[in-house]
C-alpha cells in the first residue's frame, strides 16, 4: 500500500509538471485575450503563446561573440530552477510525496537562483540594455523578497509549518474564517507577484522601450530556443504566483485524496480560480498606467508594510487563541 501511494504521488508530481508547462502559456494567452476584448480589439487566440514557443524552438540560435558560457547556460538554469519551483507547489492536490514537499523558503530560494542567473546573462554580453535591465531586476528583487518572506512567515505562524501542503491543509480544515493577518498577507503577496512577474504597473511585458524595460532588457540578446526557454520560464513564474494565491488563500476544491474524481475536481477548481485571476490582471493592466521606476521602491515598501501588518496582527489577535 505504501509503495502504491508513493508511485501515485510521483505520478501526481509528473502530471502537475505537465499541467504547469501547458497551462502557463495558456494563462498568458488568456490574459492577452481579455485585455484585447477590453480594448475593443480582436487580439490573438488563447493558444498563441504556445505557437510562439513552438516557432522559437525551431529557429536558429544566434550568440554574440562576446558572450561567455554563462550566457549560453543561463536559459537552461533559469528554466530548470523554475520547473523545480513549480513542482513543489500544490496544484491539484496537497498530498505530494515527502521528497517533494519542500517549504516556502526553499521555493523563494529556487526563484532567487533563477533570477540570479537571469541577471548574470543580462550583463554577460556587455550591452547597455542588458546591464540596465539586470540592475533594475536586482532593485526589484531586493525589495520584493523581504515582503514575500514576511507573507510566508505570517502563513507559517498560523499553520505552524512552512510546508506548502501543510498550509493548504490548515486553511482547508479551518474553513471560511476572516483572518486580518491572512488578508494583509494576501494583499502584500499580490503586490509582490505583480512586481516579480514584470506586470503593469511595475513593468510592461508588451513593450521594448528602453526607458521602461526590466525583464525584456535582460533577454534582448537571446534568440531561438534560448529565447523560448526564457519566455517559458517567465510564463511558468506567472502561473506559479497565481497558483500560490489561489491555493494558499482560497484552497477550496483542491484534492485531499489521490482519486480520479478528487483530482478532476481539483483541476476544475484551480482552472476556475486562475481564469478569475487572469481577468483581474487584465482589468488592472487596462485601467492602470506604467509606474515610473523611481516610484517602484515606494510600491514594494507598501507590500512589505502590508505583510508586516499581517504578521503583527497575527501576533496581537491570534496568538492568544
Amino acid at each position: 500500500m505504501a509503495d502504491f501511494l508513493s508511485v501515485s504521488g510521483w505520478l501526481l508530481v509528473f502530471l502537475q509538471g505537465l499541467l504547469f508547462l501547458v497551462g502557463a502559456p495558456l494563462m498568458v494567452g488568456w490574459i492577452r485575450l481579455i485585455k484585447s476584448r477590453l480594448q475593443n480589439r480582436r487580439g490573438p487566440g488563447i493558444t498563441q503563446p504556445l505557437r510562439d514557443l513552438y516557432k522559437l524552438f525551431g529557429k536558429e540560435v544566434l550568440v554574440a561573440h562576446s558572450a561567455s558560457i554563462v550566457f549560453r547556460t543561463a536559459p537552461y538554469i533559469v528554466l530548470a530552477s523554475t520547473l523545480v519551483a513549480v513542482s513543489i507547489v500544490p496544484l491539484l492536490s496537497a498530498n505530494l510525496p515527502s521528497a517533494m514537499a519542500a517549504d516556502m523558503i526553499v521555493l523563494v530560494g529556487f526563484l532567487a537562483l533563477g533570477r540570479f542567473f537571469l541577471a548574470l546573462a543580462g550583463m554577460d554580453v556587455g550591452s547597455s540594455f542588458g546591464g540596465m535591465g539586470s540592475s533594475r531586476e536586482m532593485l526589484v528583487s531586493a525589495l520584493a523578497e523581504p515582503a514575500m518572506l514576511m507573507a510566508v512567515f505570517t502563513l507559517a505562524m498560523s499553520a505552524h509549518s512552512t510546508n506548502l501542503s501543510s498550509v493548504v491543509e490548515f486553511n482547508l480544515g479551518s474553513g471560511l474564517i476572516l483572518r486580518p493577518s491572512f488578508l494583509f498577507a494576501l494583499l502584500g503577496l499580490v503586490l509582490v507577484a505583480i512586481a516579480e512577474t514584470g506586470r503593469i504597473p511595475i513593468d510592461n511585458p508588451a513593450t521594448h522601450l528602453e526607458l521602461t524595460m526590466i525583464h525584456e532588457a535582460m533577454i534582448l540578446e537571446y534568440s531561438g530556443r534560448h529565447l523560448a526557454m526564457m519566455e517559458w520560464a517567465a510564463q511558468l513564474k506567472l502561473m506559479l504566483y497565481g497558483v500560490l494565491i489561489a491555493n494558499l488563500f482560497f484552497p477550496w476544491g483542491i484534492a485531499t485524496e489521490l482519486s480520479v474524481m478528487s483530482l478532476a475536481t481539483g483541476l476544475l477548481a484551480v482552472v476556475g480560480k486562475l481564469l478569475v485571476l487572469g481577468i483581474l490582471v487584465a482589468v488592472a493592466e487596462t485601467v492602470l498606467a506604467k509606474m515610473r521606476l523611481f516610484k517602484v521602491p515606494q510600491y514594494l515598501n507598501l507590500a512589505f508594510l502590508l505583510t508586516l501588518l499581517g504578521l503583527f496582527s497575527h501576533v496581537i489577535l491570534e496568538s492568544g487563541t
